[in-house]
């Protein structure tokens, strides 16, 4: 009954808008207020421990790494050089964006600072030669969701310190579907490329291929370092994070293409970003510690098995479940809070919890381009001038492959789970 009134309260304050960590926050200081055995130094203990964690440094470092690549530019480099390698080939620059994001997420972790960053340039480029705007934005927001899932993704930290699972183990568990999603837009590119086979495709001055490779070489070695050093042994994940950004930056540097005042913006935005992520995280810790009192997940779980006793009935549940929690909540404090009262059932019903992860992030990150919440809707319109309602329509043809993507991935484990075993063995 409590817990059912808690989470009430909470959707209510979301629906009117109140912020995310508010919502979760208010619910909770009210009932420890009402409950004489518990003491405000409790409460302000799980808060405050939730965030006291040395894998969530690597939350704010992995920011700054897509700021600094997009400040420096980095992403326009991989950009250049795929406009170069793939020119000539029907759809170029629709396989140019799918496989811009591919390469740019293994610097960012969040499909906003891919969407800002290349949407600016690959959406006017694609209009230019004749392709239509929907299908244009359309593209880029769904391109852009391989960030959350390609390593170093965010979500997957968050994931990871809520489930208590290697980060490592999970970083390797979205390469996978990462390349799942990446094929499957692919395709829908070449249909498309061979329904309108007249595009003006972009070309650009011959440049030889060992050349535009080596160009851009020392940007690819940015996720040598990161998965590299974490299966290497050398680094933590938090270690690896500090020495992307700490090699993005002398990329930079070097490139002479990161002016102060462009670094003063990264700093600028790694701290509100960081911030308004935090704080969710402390919110939700205290959120999490009052359903776990409560004992919300064992209910969930009894309930769940009253219900069905097939591990596919159940995924298909919370597949749902996620996609609407998606709607109205960014994947970060979706996560958060459903972790606690999901992965118990789970795992009575004998799933992987690294393969529920990337089930989680996968769901919630499509949230991302559907309405009301859906950021890189706004994030699109805002760098290409583009009306939201414009954006929004491009981007529901391309919930196909998505969807599609996401029922592979839940069903065929051996995707997220294949790579983790064969080099933990």
């Amino acid at each position: 009954m409590i817990l059912g009134v808690l989470i009430i309260a909470m959707l209510l304050l979301l629906f009117l808008r109140v912020p995310v960590a508010i919502s979760m926050l208010l619910p909770c200081l009210f009932y420890v207020a009402w409950s004489p055995d518990i003491t405000l130094g409790v409460a302000l203990q799980q808060t405050v421990g939730s965030v006291d964690s040395f894998t969530l440094l690597a939350v704010p470092l992995f920011i700054m790494t897509g700021y600094l690549s997009n400040a420096g530019g980095l992403a326009d480099r991989l950009f250049r050089v795929l406009l170069t390698l793939l020119q000539g080939i029907p759809g170029s620059l629709g396989f140019v964006n799918v496989f811009s994001s591919l390469m740019f997420s293994w610097m960012s972790g969040a499909a906003i600072a891919d969407a800002a960053g290349l949407g600016s340039v690959l959406v006017p480029a694609m209009k230019k030669r004749g392709y239509d705007e929907k299908f244009a934005l359309g593209l880029t927001g769904a391109s852009s969701l391989i960030g959350p899932i390609m390593p170093p993704s965010i979500p997957a930290i968050v994931y990871a310190v809520s489930a208590g699972v290697s980060v490592g183990a999970l970083f390797l568990a979205g390469v996978l579907p990462a390349l799942v999603l990446t094929s499957i837009l692919c395709i829908f590119v070449y249909r498309d490329a061979r329904k309108n086979p007249l595009r003006e495709e972009v070309s650009v001055q011959y440049i030889p291929v060992s050349k535009a490779v080596t160009s851009t070489l020392p940007v690819l070695l940015t996720p040598v370092i990161i998965l590299g050093g974490i299966l290497g042994g050398i680094f933590t994940p938090t270690e690896a994070a500090a020495a992307a950004v700490m090699w993005v930056l002398i990329l930079s540097v070097c490139y002479r293409s990161l002016s102060f005042k462009a670094f003063r913006g990264v700093l600028i935005k790694t701290a509100t970003t960081t911030g308004s992520i935090m704080l969710i995280v402390s919110a939700a810790g205290l959120f999490g510690w009052v359903i776990a009192r409560e004992q919300g997940p064992q209910a969930v779980t009894e309930a769940m098995l009253q219900f069905t006793d097939n591990p596919i009935v159940f995924l298909l549940l919370i597949n749902v479940a996620l996609l609407i929690t998606g709607m109205i909540l960014e994947p970060v404090a979706g996560l958060l809070i459903t972790v606690p009262v999901l992965l118990p059932a789970a795992i009575e019903f004998g799933i992987d919890p690294l393969h529920l992860g990337i089930v989680m992030i996968l769901n919630l990150v499509l949230g991302l381009l559907t309405p009301p919440v859906g950021l890189v809707l706004y994030v699109l319109s805002s760098v290409t001038g583009s009306s939201v309602q414009t954006v929004t329509r491009g981007t529901i043809p391309f919930l196909i492959p998505l969807l599609i993507t996401l029922l592979l991935i839940t069903f065929i484990p051996a995707f997220s789970l294949w790579l983790p075993g064969l080099l933990v063995k």
